[in-house]
């Protein structure tokens, strides 16, 4: 019997998908961090990194979220739509860790731009910020890979832009993050990107 979906539309291959970046972002998460507030920004109605990563409290915001909230299994869930609202809502340095996994690629610029410095208003001093994306040569592979089902066409579809680190950083560099202390990197054979921002203590 299949678990819940992950994300939107049909793939063959979404939920392992999922699993991976829930990997890459535990493995980015010192220990030390694990005992205060983890924020998962477009975290689904599923959440499966949430469920699966170990913190001492647990939020996630999506849209597809009921705007009443959910709350369940020691994680706060409540509704987000970045395309009609500016602010998080949470307190100024409320969270050690922010994740937005396979989200950046999904948001108009000027748009993403408002919420990385919502994601830096709401990270303590010293906490980081975590983001994955698809690699920015990968569009025409993840257009077969939508043809062949193995992928979520609604979620391809969505796509409004492609980013390697050199773009990333750009975007990075329009908000406080700017000058941050910040790595980058690839997993799942380069198709995919990762990064890692510090707010500066």
């Amino acid at each position: 019997m299949s678990g819940p979906r992950v994300t939107r539309g049909h793939g063959f291959i979404e939920s392992f998908l999922a699993a991976k970046r829930a990997a890459l972002a535990n493995r980015l998460i010192l220990p030390e961090q694990r005992a205060g507030r983890l924020l998962d920004f477009g975290c689904g109605s599923s959440p499966l990194f949430l469920s699966e990563t170990s913190f001492g409290e647990k939020f996630g915001v999506d849209k597809m979220v009921p705007e009443s909230g959910s709350e369940g299994d020691g994680i706060k869930l409540s509704h987000f739509d970045v395309d009609t609202q500016g602010r998080l809502p949470f307190d100024s340095e409320f969270f050690d860790v922010v994740t937005m996994l396979a989200v950046f690629e999904h948001i108009d610029v000027e748009r993403l731009v408002l919420l990385i410095e919502e994601i830096h208003r709401v990270l303590k001093s010293g906490g980081v910020y975590i983001l994955t994306t698809p690699a920015g040569w990968t569009g025409s592979i993840l257009d077969v890979l939508k043809w062949l089902r193995m992928v979520s066409s609604e979620e391809i579809e969505e796509h409004k832009d492609s980013y390697t680190h050199k773009k990333i950083r750009a975007i990075l560099d329009r908000t406080r993050f700017a000058g941050s202390k910040a790595r980058f990197g690839h997993f799942e054979l380069y198709m995919n990107s990762w990064g890692l921002l510090h707010k500066d203590g």
